[in-house]
């Protein structure tokens, strides 16, 4: 990959995978401890080193030749992790290659240029065929999240207070996942962090001019960099940070409706209003059916299914119950009821109550419910749980006497669970399919990043 002008670009560490052993093949040469290799290659873990070429290292850190093009492949990169379109596929990257050893695996780390980096990430979370007002408004708020990231995790470090993305007791286990996972590398290359898949997903010479128009450029509010975030599909109204992660209400993140209307919408933390919300399809940009549209922001594997700004998923009682218990490893026993207990501006439930016939407990936020009642997960955690039928309740003699169906009189359970939602992902910051309606109909990209992220700015950084 060459890069879109002369200019100098910060490095930036992206964790690609772990896996116990990792292959990868150098298609230029590239050398490492006063050797050079090319070709097909492996490392994988011993005594909690890297062995590879016969040798136990901390870190094995391949560089190419000055005047060398850079260029390897890494073999079975897993893409999507625990969501519906899971699958392995081969990455060509540029740069350097790190391996190190976490947890007893192999990590793959990728030492790439930023502005490089974003080459591939706006073309792998959309098509790189997207209107470039839709692909130049996300390629800042991409910089801007990296860069806001890069400064978090410093300031984590930093700080001498324990940093929690948790809280967990009998009672109530309320959890977030973000950034400070990573400690080893910068960002991750999956949709945990932003989608990162190598070299193959820069097809344009748009994304170039892109890249190359935007360099540097990033939102700010209040002199600091935004902690910009985006999602596939808010379902009609953005949500606030604090009911996704830590409780921060940041001016940039606010609620709003995704209409070029007033910024006119019920109050949907209160439950009558969110339910009759999320049964209703309201109009509002990311409510769009049109196939060129939607073929801009999903790749093929996100076209698999369609149904989004409204979903629907159903469960029996046995599917439920086991789910829950598969995903939670707490055993609730038969699930009794699935009650809302708070509910963010976009009507998304950052906190729930399970109910079952061994024990209850409340969970949040947003997406620990998501992963709760799906395999992967569910689209997102604006839901409503409509119950029908009943059955008897399994008996268990394990369970304790004060915490048992005849203790608290239950003989019946519900038979099936039926989920309705609204949105795809968090639903803060940047509405993708919304952005991209907006795009299509010549919205530049500072009136979109305007829309998404009000009272901020665009200031070119470097």
């Amino acid at each position: 990959m060459e890069n879109s002008t002369k200019r100098s670009q910060a490095t930036l560490a992206v964790g690609i995978f772990s896996l116990p052993e990792v292959k990868f093949r150098f298609i230029t040469p590239y050398s490492f401890n006063g050797k050079v290799y090319s070709g097909e290659q492996s490392a994988t873990v011993k005594d909690g080193k890297v062995l590879f070429d016969g040798n136990l290292f901390d870190t094995v850190l391949f560089e190419a030749g000055a005047d060398a093009k850079p260029r390897f492949e890494l073999v079975d990169v897993i893409i999507g992790v625990n969501f519906h379109w899971e699958r392995k596929e081969n990455q060509t990257f540029d740069g350097t290659l790190k391996l190190i050893v976490e947890q007893n695996k192999v990590t793959a780390i990728n030492l790439i240029g930023i502005e490089d980096y974003l080459l591939s990430v706006i073309s792998s979370e959309m098509s790189a065929t997207a209107s470039k007002n839709l692909l130049k408004a996300h390629a800042v708020i991409s910089r801007s999240w990296l860069l806001a990231q890069i400064e978090k995790g410093k300031e984590i470090k930093e700080s001498s207070k324990e940093y929690s993305a948790c809280t967990d007791t009998e009672d109530e286990l309320i959890k977030w996942y973000d950034r400070e996972d990573h400690k080893n590398f910068d960002v991750c290359a999956d949709d945990h962090c932003q989608r990162y898949q190598g070299v193959a997903r820069q097809t344009t010479q748009t994304i170039r001019e892109v890249i190359d128009e935007t360099w540097g450029e990033v939102l700010k509010y209040d002199g600091k960099i935004c902690d910009a975030r985006f999602s596939k599909c808010c379902g009609g109204v953005m949500e606030e940070f604090q009911y996704c992660w830590e409780n921060i209400k940041y001016p940039y993140l606010a609620k709003r409706a995704d209409t070029p209307t007033e910024n006119i919408f019920p109050d949907l933390t209160v439950e009558e209003n969110a339910s009759k919300w999320i049964l209703s399809e309201p109009e509002a940009f990311c409510n769009t059916k049109d196939e060129k549209i939607l073929s801009q922001v999903l790749n093929s594997y996100d076209q698999e299914t369609t149904k989004f700004y409204r979903w629907q998923v159903d469960y029996d009682q046995k599917e439920l119950s086991e789910l829950v218990l598969k995903r939670s490893g707490v055993d609730y026993g038969d699930i009794i009821d699935i009650i809302p207990v708070e509910r963010g501006t976009s009507g998304r439930l950052w906190k729930l109550k399970i109910v079952g016939t061994k024990r209850t407990k409340i969970i949040g936020k947003e997406l620990e419910i998501r992963k709760t009642f799906s395999t992967s997960h569910l689209y997102s955690s604006a839901f409503v749980v409509e119950k029908s039928g009943t059955m008897p309740v399994e008996k268990s003699g394990s369970m304790p006497a004060e915490n048992s169906c005849s203790a608290v009189g239950v003989e019946s359970v519900p038979a099936h669970f039926t989920f309705k939602g609204a949105g795809w992902g968090h639903g803060a910051g940047l509405c993708q399919i919304g952005a991209a309606v907006m795009g299509a109909k010549g919205y530049t990209y500072e009136k979109i990043l305007a829309h998404y992220f009000p009272n901020s700015s665009i200031v070119r950084e470097y």
